[in-house]
This record gives C-alpha cells, sequence and structure tokens, in this order.
C-alpha cells in the first residue's frame, strides 16, 4: 500500500495518556474532519471510547474520531496500525521500555513518526539500529518534538538560516537560554527520566552516551571539539551576566549537534553550541548560578543513586496517568532564546531566535509542538534533503515547522539581535 492510499492521516497513539490527551485536544480544535484524518490509538478501547465522546461533544466539526486498538508490546497489532495510517504521532513513554517495537513497526511499513523523548539513550540505540533501514524505507522517524527539542532546535536552525541568508555566513557558536518558564511534571515525564537515569546507572554504552557531547552523531562522527554541556557557574561571553547549566542541556545540545551532521555540517565542523539557565549581573547573579548549579547537581546525584531514585519515584514523582491540572497547564509558560555568533567580511554579528508559548512547556505548549510537527510530516511541509532516517526536528522538517507554530500560537521570531535580554 502506498503512502497516500491509507486509511488516516494520523495516529495518535497513546491519545488518553496525559500528554495524548492534549494533543487529541489541540488537533480536533486547531482542524476539522476535513482538514486531517485523526484515529485514537491506545490499549483501552473504553477509555479511548471515552475521549472521542468528549472531544466530539467539545467540536463542533467533529461528530466521530476513528479509533484503532493495539498493545506497545505487540508488534501485530503495531504493524496493522503503521501499515493504516501516513504518519504515527506518540507519547508512549518510557520509550526505553515501549518504543522501539512502534518504530519498527513504523519503518517495516514505510511509515512517518514522531515523538517526545527525551531519553538520548534510547534514541542512540534507534540511530545504531534503525537509521540506515528507516532510509532505505523512506521513513521519517523524528525524536523529541515537544519541550525536549524543538524550541533549542528549531530556535538554532533558524537563527543559522537567517545568518546564513543575511550575512552568508553561518553562525559558529550558539548558545541557548531557558529565559522564564513555570510547568508542571507528569507520571510519564517522570518515568521517562528515572528510566534514562537507571539506563545510565547500569548500562556502560547509556553512561558513555551521556558522557560524550557527540554521541548522537552518525557512526564515525562521534568526536569534536564542543566541550559540552556547562557544568559551573559562568559569566556569559554574549550577554555579560551569569548562567547556570541546564537541566534540558544534555538531551537539546547532542539534538542539535545530530541536526548539523544530517544536515552535512552547514554550521561548521567547529561549530559549538550550549544551553544555559541566566540568572542576572554582579554578585546577586553569581550567586544565584551557584544556587542553581549546587541544586541542579544534589537531583542529578539523587536520580544516579539507585536507592535515593527509588525513593524519589515513591515520594516525590506523579505516579504514570497523574499530571498538572488544567489549571496548572493553562497558567504555564516559557521563553527560549537563542543567540548565535558569527563572523561576516563586513564584520561579527549576532542572530536571535525567540519560542515561547502561555502554556505550561511540558504539556500545553509540547502538545501544540508535537501534534503540529505531525501535521508538517501529514502535509509534507518539510525544508529538508533528508527523506528518511532517524531524524531531529531541525533536520527532519526545518523552516515550515515554525510556520505552524506561529498558526498555533506560539510566538516564533528570528532576527539579527539588538542587545536586549
Amino acid at each position: 500500500m502506498s503512502n497516500t492510499d491509507r486509511t488516516h492521516d494520523l495516529v495518535l497513539w497513546g491519545a488518553t495518556g496525559v500528554a495524548g490527551r492534549l494533543v487529541a485536544e489541540h488537533l480536533t480544535e486547531q482542524y476539522t474532519p476535513d482538514d486531517l484524518s485523526v484515529a485514537l490509538g491506545g490499549r483501552d478501547e473504553t477509555r479511548l471510547r471515552e475521549l472521542e465522546a468528549t472531544l466530539v461533544d467539545q467540536r463542533a466539526d467533529w461528530t466521530e474520531i476513528p479509533i484503532v486498538v493495539g498493545d506497545a508490546t505487540d508488534r501485530e497489532s503495531l504493524d496493522a496500525i503503521a501499515e493504516a495510517t501516513r504518519v504515527v504521532c506518540t507519547t508512549v513513554g518510557p520509550y526505553t521500555k515501549y518504543g522501539t517495537p512502534l518504530v519498527e513497526a513504523c519503518i517495516a511499513a514505510g511509515t512517518d513518526y514522531c515523538d517526545l523523548t527525551g531519553e538520548i539513550n534510547w534514541v542512540r540505540e534507534m540511530i545504531d539500529r534503525y537509521h540506515e533501514d528507516a532510509v532505505d524505507a523512506g521513513a521519517r522517524i523524528v525524536h523529541s518534538c515537544g519541550f525536549d527539542s524543538i524550541p533549542a532546535d528549531l530556535g538554532t536552525k533558524l537563527v543559522q538560516s537567517y545568518a546564513i541568508d543575511e550575512f552568508g555566513s553561518p553562525c559558529d557558536l550558539v548558545r541557548i537560554y531557558l529565559e522564564d518558564g513555570r510547568g508542571g511534571v507528569s507520571g510519564g515525564t517522570a518515568s521517562s527520566a528515572l528510566e534514562m537515569f537507571r539506563a545510565a546507572a547500569t548500562d556502560p554504552v547509556a553512561r558513555k552516551t551521556l558522557r560524550n557531547p557527540y554521541s548522537l552523531a552518525p557512526p564515525g562522527e562521534r568526536d569534536g571539539v564542543d566541550p559540552g554541556a556547562q557544568s559551573f557557574p559562568r559569566n556569559d561571553p554574549l550577554r555579560g551576566e551569569w548562567t547556570a547549566p541546564s537541566p534540558m542541556a544534555a538531551v537539546n545540545e547532542r539534538v542539535i549537534r545530530r541536526s548539523n551532521a544530517l544536515l552535512g555540517y552547514p554550521w561548521g565542523r567547529e561549530f559549538e553550541c550550549t544551553e544555559v539557565v541566566p540568572v542576572g549581573s554582579g554578585p546577586v547573579g553569581m550567586a544565584g548560578a551557584s544556587a542553581v548549579t549546587a541544586g541542579l547537581g544534589v537531583a542529578t546525584a539523587a536520580l544516579t543513586f539507585g536507592p535515593t531514585r527509588e525513593a524519589l519515584r515513591r515520594v516525590a514523582f506523579p505516579d504514570p496517568g497523574e499530571g498538572p491540572t488544567r489549571e496548572e497547564i493553562e497558567n504555564g509558560y516559557f521563553t527560549i532564546r537563542v543567540l548565535g555568533r558569527g563572523t561576516a567580511p563586513d564584520g561579527p554579528f549576532v542572530v536571535e531566535s525567540r519560542i515561547s508559548a502561555d502554556r505550561d512547556p511540558g504539556y500545553g505548549a509540547t502538545a501544540k509542538m508535537l501534534g503540529e510537527a505531525a501535521m508538517c510530516l501529514v502535509r509534507e511541509e518539510i525544508d529538508s534533503p533528508l527523506e528518511g532516517g532517524v531524524l531531529t526536528p531541525a533536520s527532519a522538517i526545518g523552516d515550515p515547522l515554525a510556520d505552524r507554530l506561529r498558526q498555533a500560537g506560539l510566538v516564533v521570531d528570528v532576527g539579527e539581535w539588538d542587545g536586549a535580554a
């Protein structure tokens, strides 16, 4: 069956989970049945029917939404789902535990795929095992299409595209600033984070993946000049204020480096990127950066050590299926700013991009990011030479994703930096 002959444009896998439900709400609010043929997928038909009834009741345009039932561990059911759709959009994690059979099914069917994973140990495994198969099948396997890592990855791509168009040269240094934000954590997100730390503590390959800044680059290209994530408080070279390490740097920086490699190094092999948390200037800023760094270090140590990791799972983290309230999601927000520094024949320049939203970054905003990434795949709104493989948002989709995000209500800007924070 060709990709254009599929029953559905899109299957939302894990639709009844916290994140999946939000994606379903976004897609049925943003689009009509004439725009999109979407099916709700999962293992519990009763819960899927309840979600369908709720959505149909809320959306005047939607009179029914198809249901597909399967099991994340049953390859036969996943094959049937992948063969019936053009794109699978999945929120079912931990992906280390539940994600591999669905990736295999999508590659076998030549079906595009997108997810929310921040589990770089698993992404590394998918790259090593399946990238070439996905290339041969023409299947785009696009990981990390939420808060990890669209703002950082797409923001970097926008900065570089602008620099090349306006100055004829890419930025040799990019810094991502996690400027502001408020949001909650669901049981699914907590499970994914715990699984990554567990793998790093028990699996030498996963541990090596977390230590190597280039661990998501193609095999044979997993080294370079970039030293990796910032580990200590630092007075930022571009903004002149104190910064602390970002808790998301371990994922986002590696995704960005993979984007550069997959696209053929348009930003150069000497390209460096770092994600940080800006805190402020002067002695107060230095103290704040030190406090953030110390807190992140304590949290990392606790998650690395098995007994404390399990204690945190029981006491501090929500159970699977639990998440932030509707009010918390709607009152959340974030701003990610990306600054890129380069040198043109006329002298040095700095380009800025900004991606922000007035929703919880990990849920309300992530639902829009994942949903719109899926829509780019469905509609073939692609600015990339790559037609298949284990990809990143920037390398698989590129700049058209920015237009989709703007239409969905996010702020996405890019231009020459005026020096303002």
